[in-house]
């Protein structure tokens, strides 16, 4: 179980209502329609941006270096999770209306391979060494676990709850994935594609739906969206560390390296962002941003920080801001 001792609540701060981002430019014109966009990835290699357009069954790709959109990849249906892979030269994406997974190529930016994904695949991650991708079934309650080199599933995870997001950590050689409904951060060896373990977590947190590992510094993040709190577990020793308060429905999580940034999406349309100190968040600040402002991902090179947003004036847009030193009182 994960231990949660000594944990206290992050206390709000004097300047915790306003965000340490500046808007860069007008925001960006998406296709489709002013519907739900889900997860966001970013390939630093190739400068491109892959957003989930889940409402139009778009995958649109942006391209980072000229600030326009390149295409958008039409018919994935109900598409959910987005995941670029650089060294594969392909974006993954989990079509929740076929059940499916689609294979993208990023140098065609077209479908090239589908594979059977569970009942209601969602967030995904990639384990290099074995070249596998792991999506959550986040109705079926399941890992489904696909070869890469073959794009065929190879193994279908029994979880006992729904799946939340599910995050690959390269200290460890592990999968780590939320089991909401139950409460539990359960590890996955991607050598036997079986679970080794499983942490409970304490009350501070309620259905954990976001996870996001930072491998350096040996803490996870969880986004507990069933009573809005972020939890700091050491990956360690399991513990948590802290917890703090977010926007309301917590979702997509981000984290900027350079400058020890993390960024909290929330449905609420809340954005929450902290700078991490050691193993202590600081909270730089909380703020309303726009209506189901609930994904977003950070450039690690220029660390612009982008918002695909569903319905700004009856369009979907992406807002790009940047990062700004917060106010001090």
């Amino acid at each position: 179980m994960i231990a949660a001792a000594a944990v206290m609540p992050c206390p709000v701060m004097a300047h915790a209502a306003e965000l340490p981002l500046r808007q860069v430019r007008p925001d960006v014109l998406l296709p489709g329609g002013a519907n739900r966009f889900d997860y966001a990835s970013i390939d630093p290699r190739r400068r491109l941006l892959f957003i989930s357009h889940l409402g139009s069954n778009l995958v649109v790709a942006f391209d980072l270096k000229t600030g326009r959109v390149l295409t958008a990849i039409r018919n994935v249906l109900a598409v959910h999770g987005i995941l670029a892979v650089p060294e594969l030269g392909e974006v993954f994406a989990s079509a929740t209306g076929r059940n499916q997974l689609e294979v993208i190529s990023e140098r065609s930016l077209r479908v090239i391979a589908h594979a059977p994904a569970g009942i209601y695949p969602d967030g995904m991650a990639f384990a290099p060494d074995v070249n596998e991708l792991f999506i959550s079934d986040e109705h079926g309650g399941t890992e489904t676990v696909i070869d890469t080199r073959t794009d065929r599933r190879i193994a279908t995870i029994p979880m006992g709850g729904h799946v939340g997001n599910s995050q690959y950590d390269p200290v460890t050689d592990r999968i780590f994935a939320d089991v909401q409904t139950r409460d539990q951060i359960v590890a996955i060896d991607p050598h036997t594609d079986r679970i080794v373990q499983r942490y409970s977590l304490p009350n501070s947190c309620h259905h954990d739906h976001g996870l996001l590992i930072d491998p350096p510094a040996r803490l996870a993040f969880v986004a507990c969206d069933g009573n809005a709190k972020l939890l700091v577990v050491d990956m360690r020793s399991m513990r948590v560390l802290s917890v703090h308060t977010v926007g309301r429905d917590p979702d997509v999580l981000a984290f900027d390296s350079g400058l020890s940034r993390l960024y909290v999406a929330s449905e609420s349309g809340v954005v929450t962002v902290f700078e991490l100190e050691g193993t202590r968040l600081r909270l730089l600040g909380r703020k309303y941003l726009a209506f189901e402002a609930h994904s977003v991902a950070v450039d690690p090179i220029t660390h612009r920080v982008y918002f695909p947003l569903q319905d700004v004036n009856g369009r979907g847009v992406l807002r790009i801001m940047a990062p700004t030193e917060p106010q001090r009182h």
